[in-house]
């Protein structure tokens, strides 16, 4: 099931923001914290791509499942 509209929305606002986060930090900021926030600007960009590569995979699977043909044919 895909990310609804509105969360996937604001997880992109909360990159942002962190992003900027990130520009002034490393104006200030000890190495540490400008890693940690790197770290989620990281796992956001993560959930949002393997939500993405689920939803193309759970449709791969349901046409392979449709049609009788092996699931790893649609893959290769």
């Amino acid at each position: 099931m895909a990310l609804s509209e509105k969360v996937e929305d604001k997880l992109k606002e909360a990159e942002g923001i962190l992003r900027d986060a990130v520009y002034w930090a490393a104006k200030n900021e000890k190495p540490a914290t400008i890693n940690s926030i790197s770290r989620i600007i990281l796992e956001i960009d993560a959930l949002l791509k393997i939500d993405k590569f689920q939803d193309k995979l759970e449709d791969i699977i349901n046409k392979k499942d449709g049609d009788g043909g092996s699931f790893f044919g649609g893959l290769f």
